[in-house]
């Protein structure tokens, strides 16, 4: 039964005067013939055990009635006279005219018209404004509204709606996109980003950051016409790699800063008296470059009256003195030197030919040829004719002359024209055609030779190093895969020659010490790197394994170890 029960029941009076009673009346009736007098019951009845009075008020007597009031438990009485009854339990009374109704536990107060605004948010912060004419929702108990980063504006909603609020434990949403003219906020911590405006100067960035480097436009190939030769210099040609297009690098760098007079007094200290210091000559040689050991030759024979090479001969022996009278002399009277060792005496080394000629550019060999006909009297393309035979003599006459293209034109058209004639010349026919071959692959800059490689592989299904091997046989065959490797990568070629001359019982040291300073200034870091690459073995580790003493000594200082 609800409490308090309806009218005509207990505890109320069902009738007579208005309630709240007038002055002088009691609040209560203080035995009401239908009030059950049981213990405990509300309101107490005469002499049993009720509520325990309060201290400090006065017993059994009613509260004053005060304007706007009921009495002690009682509830306004409405416009008319008549009570209200009381609420049951869990349930709200009914607010009266002008009061605000009073929410429930853990509930936000509702602010009516004139009414205080709910609580502001932080020191700081501002609170997110309402749509026009909209109250912001309140979150449920225990949840906390999206606090901004320290310093940071809440997004704005548009006119008339109302900001997103997330619910306890997610993120917040993405801030909707700036419009023209606002500024965007970053969260503490993180830089803003940076912004551009219309000036004089281009673009402005946000502070603290460095302004962003323009954009390099990547340059395009440009090739002559037909006809016409590049103007890229020679020397650059030299030094370029053109199957990857970077400067080549060498092992040996000029010694800077060099004093040839310096060299030269530790020289003639470390060969003086019993013995000699080889630490003290492989130190200083094998970090001079050869145009500064050049210069501490002429030194030496000028302040001694000596030459530094017959010294050299005198201290040193085997293998340690070959190496280092080759590192002493000029690169190309090296090369002038080596051509005419390999076609003297009995038998002809024809691969030492085929390294020189077939890897050195128009300019060296022109040079090679002066040096050999200055220090020999000799005609360096008739010791060629008269030392070898056949389509290899015609080979290294072609060589001889110095007259490869060595321009970076490329002509497609030509490219396609002659893979098809050497696939006709060689693959398509019965024999061989070898004079098409050394026309291509002689006189053709190297460009264009990788063309007419990439053409031949469309036309034949073959490579054309495989084709070689097929049709050709004997030193012809190596003078033209010489020419197609070195075209394609002058470092693989010399990789796998040093290979070469250490696999196996034995090591050609002559093969060796050639390739290892005549390549210390132009390509040996690449060199290295074909050769780990190809065989998954360091050159400096080869070279450790197979050579000795202070001939081993001297080559690791050229080669370096790969760091």
């Amino acid at each position: 039964m609800a409490y308090p029960p309806p009218g005509g029941g207990y505890g109320y009076p069902s009738g007579g005067a208005a309630y709240p009673p007038g002055v002088g009346g009691g609040a209560y009736p203080s035995g009401a013939p239908s009030y059950s007098p049981g213990v405990g019951g509300y309101p107490p009845a005469p002499g049993a055990t009720g509520y325990p009075p309060n201290p400090g008020y006065p017993q059994n007597q009613p509260y004053p009635a005060q304007p706007g009031y009921a009495g002690y438990g009682g509830q306004p009485a409405p416009y008319g006279g008549q009570p209200q009854p009381m609420p049951g339990y869990g349930q709200q009374p009914q607010p009266g005219y002008g009061q605000q109704p009073q929410p429930g536990y853990g509930q936000q107060p509702q602010s009516g018209y004139g009414q205080p605004q709910p609580p502001q948010p932080g020191y700081g912060q501002q609170p997110p404004q309402p749509g026009y004419g909209q109250q912001p929702p309140q979150p449920g108990y225990g949840q906390q509204p999206p606090q901004p980063g320290y310093g940071q504006q809440p997004p704005q909603p548009g006119y008339g709606q109302q900001p997103p609020q997330p619910a306890y434990g997610q993120q917040q949403q993405q801030r909707p996109p700036q419009g023209y003219g606002q500024q965007q906020q970053s969260a503490y911590g993180q830089q803003p980003p940076p912004q551009q405006v219309s000036g004089s100067s281009g673009q402005q960035h946000a502070p603290n950051m460095a302004p962003p480097k323009p954009a390099v436009p990547a340059q395009p190939v440009k090739t002559a016409p037909a006809g016409q030769t590049s103007n890229v210099p020679v020397s650059q040609l030299a030094q370029m790699n053109l199957n990857q297009g970077i400067i080549l690098s060498g092992t040996v760098q000029p010694k800077s800063p060099f004093d040839a007079e310096a060299d030269c007094e530790l020289l003639r200290k470390s060969m003086r008296g019993v013995g000699t210091d080889e630490n003290a000559l492989i130190d200083i040689l094998a970090n001079r470059c050869n145009r500064q050991r050049v210069a501490i030759r002429l030194s030496y024979k000028t302040m001694y009256g000596k030459d530094l090479m017959n010294d050299l001969k005198s201290e040193l022996s085997g293998n340690l003195e070959e190496c280092l009278l080759a590192m002493m002399e000029p690169s190309t009277l090296y090369d002038a030197k080596e051509m005419r060792r390999g076609m003297r005496g009995a038998g002809t080394d024809e691969e030492t030919l085929i390294d020189i000629l077939c890897s050195r550019t128009n300019a060296d060999i022109r040079e090679i040829k002066e040096e050999y006909k200055k220090y020999y009297k000799r005609d360096l393309e008739k010791d060629c004719v008269s030392e070898t035979s056949g389509h290899f003599k015609r080979l290294l006459v072609s060589m001889c002359q110095a007259n490869r293209d060595e321009s970076v034109t490329v002509d497609l058209e030509k490219a396609k024209k002659e893979a098809n004639d050497l696939y006709v010349a060689g693959e398509q026919k019965l024999g061989t055609d070898e004079s098409r071959f050394n026309v291509v692959l002689a006189s053709r800059n190297f460009m264009q030779l990788r063309a007419t490689y990439a053409e031949y592989v469309k036309i034949s299904q073959r490579d054309i190093l495989n084709s070689i091997d097929r049709e050709m046989s004997g030193d012809l065959k190596h003078g033209f895969k010489a020419i197609v490797q070195c075209s394609r990568n002058p470092a693989e070629y010399f990789a796998e020659r040093l290979w070469k001359s250490m696999k196996g019982a034995g090591t050609n040291d002559s093969l060796l010490i050639r390739i290892v300073v005549s390549r210390s200034e132009i390509d040996l870091v690449q060199i290295k790197h074909e050769f780990l690459r190809r065989y998954q073995k360091t050159l400096y580790k080869m070279i450790q394994g197979d050579c000795s003493g202070d001939y081993k000594k001297i080559l690791l200082a050229l080669v370096r170890p790969d760091v």
